[in-house]
C-alpha cells in the first residue's frame, strides 16, 4: 500500500490530465481548409472551430476517472502481491 499525500497526488493527477488532454485534443477537428471557409491571414490547416472548452471538460471528466483507478490501484495494495522488479516490496507490512 502506497500513500498518496496531497503533492503526490496533484503531480499524478496534472500528468493524467495533461496527458488526456494530448489525447482529447485532435478529436473532432475540421480544419479551416476542409470546411472551406479560410480566414486571411491564417493556415487553412488550423481548426475552423477548435472548442477548446468542451475538450478542457472532457479532459476533466475522463482524467478524473483515470485517476480514481491509479489512486484506488495504489492505495488498495492490489499491487502488493505483484512480482513488479521496481517496485518496492510491501508484503507483510499495514
Amino acid at each position: 500500500m502506497i500513500e498518496v499525500g496531497f503533492i503526490f497526488g496533484s503531480a499524478i493527477y496534472g500528468i493524467v490530465w495533461f496527458l488526456t488532454l494530448f489525447m482529447v485534443l485532435p478529436f473532432g477537428v475540421v480544419s479551416q481548409a476542409e470546411a472551406g471557409e479560410v480566414v486571411p491571414g491564417s493556415e487553412g490547416s488550423a481548426p475552423a472551430q477548435p472548442r477548446i472548452g468542451r475538450k478542457l471538460l472532457i479532459t476533466t471528466l475522463v482524467s478524473g476517472v483515470l485517476y480514481a483507478a491509479i489512486y484506488w490501484l495504489l492505495t488498495s495494495g492490489a499491487l502488493a502481491n505483484a512480482d513488479i522488479p521496481f517496485l518496492p516490496d510491501y508484503r507483510g507490512q499495514r
